[in-house]
């Protein structure tokens, strides 16, 4: 039987911590080894269980996720964890910086769970699970009508109550 997936969650939303602690326990292949609700708190439990993946949020009181990521470069690991990065703001500058800094993967929130399980699989194994994630194509509004001004003010007219002149 292969190992499960070690993941640590670092985001300082608690509630959100809660849905991920519960979707992962939900994970027959995925284990959270510790949730963190800061980026020291991040720090401290990376080096204490050495997880497989870290689902990481950018904004964090203490130590934001850059930091963390920055941190990771000068501790000593037997393997560096895959690193997911969360956000609700997709900044470039700041997506760039967490990618050079060795993040594997960026979502930005609000996401559909069964894509984060996929992508996590996808990093640690290489696999994910049995039914591909299908994206919906995008809505695409129909191309707005001229405005037949003639028309809008005669509507406008009519709703006033002044009858129609023949």
């Amino acid at each position: 039987m292969l190992n499960n997936i070690r993941v640590i969650v670092a985001d300082d939303n608690k509630e959100f911590c809660d849905i991920l602690r519960d979707y992962i326990s939900q994970q027959e292949d995925m284990e959270l080894v510790g949730v963190a609700n800061n980026g020291q708190d991040a720090i401290k439990l990376i080096q204490q269980e050495e997880p497989d993946l870290i689902i990481l949020d950018i904004i964090m009181p203490h130590l934001d996720g850059i930091g963390v990521l920055e941190c990771m470069i000068g501790l000593s690991l037997q393997h560096r964890p895959r690193t997911i990065i969360l956000t609700a703001f997709g900044q470039e500058s700041m997506t760039q910086r967490a990618v050079q800094l060795g993040a594997d993967y960026y979502i930005l929130k609000p996401f559909d769970l069964e894509i984060l399980g996929n992508r996590i699989r996808q990093l640690v194994t290489g696999s994910s699970n049995n039914t591909p994630v299908v994206t919906p194509p995008p809505v695409i509004a129909p191309p707005s009508r001229p405005r037949n001004m003639d028309v809008e003010v005669t509507n406008i007219i009519h709703q006033m109550g002044v009858p129609a002149h023949n």
